[in-house]
């Protein structure tokens, strides 16, 4: 006998939005059935191998014994050690690698559980918008804050305007997401406009977090800075994802600011039991690869195949008459929808390139402020991006 239970989602569940890519995964299933070929250029997810110096080093340490057990959910001492390290050659800021430093399983889950840790029914937490979803959705509301939404507009950089958000929210603000080098706009910060806005948190008394996972993608001779620079009250979170091609490993760090990583160690210790020790050895052996803020070699390989993949991209779309801008950092191309099909909303635009075969993003999946918007991902070789140029001329003439 089966007996029928009646649940109900929590409220914090059911405001969380409606998942924009279902109906795209579903169209592409719906695709492939009629034997569509399609070229993938919307999922952030790198296409290119982690390289071989950490892969090799994670399968030699995983074949020890010691490495197998349980790590810390606070990170291993040497790994705290690495990253401290790290964060001293790349950006020459001095990190306490016992109190100032944390490991994360993936920077989304930092993300999410420093809200945890501040956050009480009813507080503002400042959210980029458009910006990564977890902002508002995975970290505020599943800690039932409100999220306050500061728009990206093109006319100020895709930063947000300090003037413009309302001061009557700004009482009740904990915390404060940036993200710089900008997913999804790939717009970058100043060192300018990062100490005003570190001011700016004195002045109403929050925390920024800072979410830098592509503090390593950027192209020709710019070199992203780091929060920690400014200010070591507010905390940086990064990454192996993109800095090593390594987003499967689930491997991250929180550092910067004592009380908040003595928090999110406290949150961390009731929820996992940390990230694998052998995953954990290999990222610290690239982060010793730096002696300065200068990449890697192992870093600057795959940084200049997105470089070129991004040059044939913007190239393209130019020269078939789609305006778009070429970034400074990360792997996305963020643009608006071309004049021609300036009737359509950008969900209606993309579906219009699914029926090519090309597959992007939605502006409107980072939030309202995307209307208008589409994201390119440079996950696919150059053959592949010429010939989704050549379908989307068609559609274009």
């Amino acid at each position: 006998m089966v007996l029928e239970i009646n649940l109900e989602y929590a409220e914090r569940v059911k405001q969380l939005p409606i998942y924009i890519f279902v109906e795209i995964e579903q169209l592409i299933a719906e695709g492939r059935k009629k034997g569509i070929d399609f070229i993938p250029l919307g999922i952030g997810d790198p296409d290119l191998p982690t390289p071989e110096l950490i892969v090799r080093e994670m399968n030699e340490q995983a074949q020890v014994p010691n490495n197998q057990n349980y790590p810390s959910s606070m990170g291993e001492e040497f790994f705290r050690e690495a990253v401290a390290n790290w964060n001293k050659k790349r950006y020459g800021v001095d990190l306490n690698p016992e109190t100032e430093v944390s490991h994360v399983m993936g920077g989304k889950e930092g993300v999410a559980n420093i809200a945890r840790v501040f956050v009480n029914p009813g507080d503002v937490v400042l959210c980029p918008n458009p910006g990564y979803p977890v902002y508002a959705n995975g970290a505020t509301k599943l800690c039932d804050g409100m999220p306050y939404l500061m728009p990206l507009k093109k006319e100020n950089g895709f930063l947000p305007d300090l003037g413009e958000i309302d001061k009557k929210y700004l009482k009740k603000a904990k915390l404060m997401y940036l993200n710089y080098p900008n997913n999804p706009t790939g717009a970058i910060a100043s060192m300018e406009f990062l100490k005003e806005v570190s001011d700016y948190a004195e002045d109403y008394n929050f925390i920024i977090i800072y979410d830098n996972p592509y503090s390593e993608f950027t192209f020709e001779d710019y070199i992203a800075p780091s929060i920690l620079q400014i200010n070591n009250n507010h905390v940086e979170i990064n990454s192996a994802s993109k800095m090593f091609n390594m987003t499967g490993f689930r491997c991250g760090w929180v550092a910067g600011n004592a009380e908040v990583i003595k928090g999110l160690r406290k949150v961390k210790s009731q929820i996992d039991s940390g990230g694998p020790i052998f995953i954990q050895k290999a990222v610290a052996k690239g982060l010793r690869l730096y002696q300065s803020e200068k990449k890697p070699d192992i870093i600057v390989k795959s940084i200049k195949i997105y470089e070129k993949r991004r040059n044939v991209l913007v190239e393209g779309l130019n020269e078939i008459g789609w305006k778009t801008d070429l970034p400074k950092a990360t792997f996305y191309i963020w643009t608006k929808i071309p004049e021609k099909f300036g009737d359509l909303t950008c969900m209606e635009f993309v579906k219009k390139l699914i029926e090519i075969g090309v597959i992007i993003t939605p502006g409107t999946g980072f939030g309202k402020y995307g209307e208008g918007f589409v994201r390119f991902a440079l996950t696919q070789p150059v053959e592949r991006i010429k010939e989704a140029l050549e379908r989307i001329n068609k559609l274009l003439i």
